[in-house]
C-alpha cells in the first residue's frame, strides 16, 4: 500500500511540473515570435523610434529660446588712460561686482537644409514601417520551416513507435511458437536484433526533436525550458497554388524597401546641396545687468548697485562663397549611392522573378512527389496485410516479412518527407509573392 501511494503522489507531481506541455500549433508559434522574438522587436522599435527621430528635426525649425544668467567679482578691476585737454587720467573700468539675466530667442527664417532634413526624417519612417514588414516576413519564414522539420522528426517518431508495436506483436508470437517448439531461436533472435535497431533509431529521432525544438523556440524566443508540444495537424495541400503566375514585384517589400532608400539617398543628396544654400536667421535677446561695489542680488540704488535692461533683435544672413569644393565632392559621392541603390533594386527585381519561377516549379515538383508516395503508402501497407498472412499460413519467411514492414515505415516516412518538402516548397512560393504575414497568420 506505501508503494502504490508514493507511486501515486510521484505521478501527480511530474504531471504538473517538468511533463506538462503547451501545444504550439503554426499560426500560435508565428504569431508568439512577432510579439517576442528580438529581431521583430527591435524593428517594431525603430518604427516607435522614427516618431522621436521626426520631433527631432522639427525642433529645428522651431524657436530655441534659452535663459541665461551669471554674476562675476573682479577681483582687480581693468584699469585705463583718457586724455582730455592735455591732461592724462587713468581709470577703472566696471565696477567689482555685476550680474546679468538673459532671455535668447533664435529662429531660423530661411534654412533649406534644415527643410530637407524634415522631409528625410518623414521618409525614414515609412523606410523603418516597411522594413519591418520585411523583418516580419523573414521571422516567419525561419519559423514556418523550423516548425515543419520539428513536425517531420515528429511524424516519424510514430512511425517507428507504429512498427515497434507491430514487430513486438509478431516477437511476442514468434517467442510463444518457439517455447513450444514450433519456431527456430535464429527467427526469434532476428526479430530481437530488428526491435533493438527499431529501439535505437527512436533514441535517436528522439533526441534531434528535442534539438528542434530547441530551435524553434530560440527562432520565436520562447524559454528554452519550456515544453512544447505540436499538435496532430492534417496539412492541407493547396494544389492551385502553383498555377497562380502573376507577381507585383513593386508590391513585394524587398522592393519597397530599396525604393524607400533611394527616396532617402536623393533627400540626403539634396541636404548636402542645401549648406551651399544662404540661410537667414532671427535673433532677439533682452537682459538685465546690475553693476555695483557689493554684491548686486538683492541690492538697490542706495547700496551703491545700478541695475538697467536691454533688449537687441538682429537678423543674420550667411552665404557660403567657397567652400574648398568640399560640398561638391560630398554631392558626387551621394549620386554614387543613388546609382549603387538603382543597381540593387534591378538585381532584386531579378532576383524575385527567379525565385518565383523556381518556387513554383518546386511546388509543381513536390506535388507530384507527394501524390507519388501516397500510392507508395497504400500499396506498401496492401503488400505487408498480405505478407503478414502468408506468414502466419507459413506461406512467407521472416526475411519477407520484416523486409515488408521494413519497406512500409519507409513508404510513410517518405510520405512525410514528401509533404514537408511541399510544405516549405510552398513557404518559398508564398514569400516569392510576398504573402507570407496574410498566408501564415490569417
Amino acid at each position: 500500500m506505501k508503494k502504490i501511494i508514493s507511486i501515486i503522489i510521484l505521478s501527480l507531481i511530474f504531471s504538473q511540473s517538468g511533463f506538462s506541455q503547451d501545444v504550439l500549433g503554426l499560426k500560435e508559434a508565428i504569431n508568439y515570435a512577432l510579439e517576442n522574438k528580438a529581431t521583430a522587436v527591435k524593428a517594431r522599435l525603430d518604427v516607435e523610434n522614427s516618431d522621436y527621430q521626426i520631433k527631432e528635426s522639427l525642433s529645428n525649425a522651431l524657436p530655441h529660446i534659452s535663459v541665461e544668467g551669471g554674476m562675476t567679482y573682479n577681483a582687480l578691476l581693468q584699469k585705463t588712460a583718457l586724455t582730455m585737454n592735455g591732461e592724462t587720467m587713468v581709470i577703472e573700468m566696471g565696477r567689482p561686482w555685476q550680474s546679468s539675466a538673459t532671455v535668447q530667442l533664435n529662429q531660423q527664417l530661411f534654412n533649406m537644409a534644415v527643410f530637407q532634413g524634415l522631409k528625410a526624417a518623414k521618409t525614414t519612417k515609412e523606410f523603418y514601417e516597411i522594413n519591418k514588414e520585411l523583418t516580419d516576413e523573414k521571422v516567419i519564414e525561419k519559423v514556418a520551416t523550423c516548425y515543419f522539420e520539428v513536425f517531420r522528426i515528429q511524424s516519424q517518431i510514430k512511425t517507428v513507435e507504429k512498427t515497434i508495436e507491430n514487430t513486438s506483436q509478431t516477437r511476442d508470437i514468434l517467442q510463444s511458437l518457439y517455447e513450444n517448439g514450433l519456431s527456430k531461436k535464429i527467427d526469434l533472435d532476428r526479430m530481437n536484433v530488428n526491435l533493438n535497431n527499431l529501439s535505437s533509431q527512436k533514441q535517436q529521432l528522439i533526441n534531434s526533436l528535442s534539438k528542434q525544438k530547441n530551435s524553434l523556440k530560440f527562432l520565436i524566443g520562447m524559454d528554452i525550458s519550456r515544453n512544447i508540444q505540436l499538435p496532430d495537424d492534417t496539412f492541407e495541400v493547396n494544389s492551385r497554388l502553383a498555377l497562380e503566375e502573376g507577381v507585383n514585384y513593386n508590391q513585394l517589400a524587398e522592393v519597397q524597401v530599396l525604393k524607400k532608400q533611394g527616396e532617402l539617398l536623393h533627400l540626403n543628396k539634396q541636404v548636402i546641396k542645401a549648406k551651399g544654400y544662404p540661410t537667414l536667421s532671427l535673433t532677439a535677446n533682452y537682459g538685465y545687468a546690475g553693476l555695483g561695489d557689493k554684491m548686486p542680488v538683492f541690492a538697490g540704488n542706495h547700496q551703491g548697485v545700478n541695475w538697467s535692461n536691454y533688449s537687441a533683435v538682429g537678423l543674420n544672413l550667411s552665404i557660403p562663397l567657397f567652400t574648398g569644393f568640399n560640398n561638391k565632392a560630398k554631392v558626387q559621392q551621394a549620386q554614387i549611392e543613388i546609382e549603387k541603390n538603382r543597381e540593387d533594386l534591378d538585381n532584386t527585381k531579378l532576383s524575385l522573378a527567379l525565385a518565383n519561377k523556381n518556387a513554383h516549379k518546386q511546388v509543381k515538383n513536390s506535388l507530384i512527389t507527394l501524390h507519388t508516395q501516397e500510392e507508395n503508402v497504400k500499396l506498401s501497407k496492401d503488400v505487408l496485410e498480405n505478407v503478414e498472412n502468408n506468414y502466419k499460413n507459413g506461406l512467407a519467411s521472416l526475411t519477407d516479412l520484416l523486409d515488408a514492414e521494413n519497406a512500409y515505415a519507409k513508404a510513410q516516412n517518405n510520405y512525410t518527407d514528401a509533404m514537408m518538402n511541399y510544405k516549405v516548397a510552398e513557404i518559398q512560393l508564398v514569400k516569392a509573392k510576398g504573402k507570407l504575414k496574410t498566408f501564415y497568420t490569417n
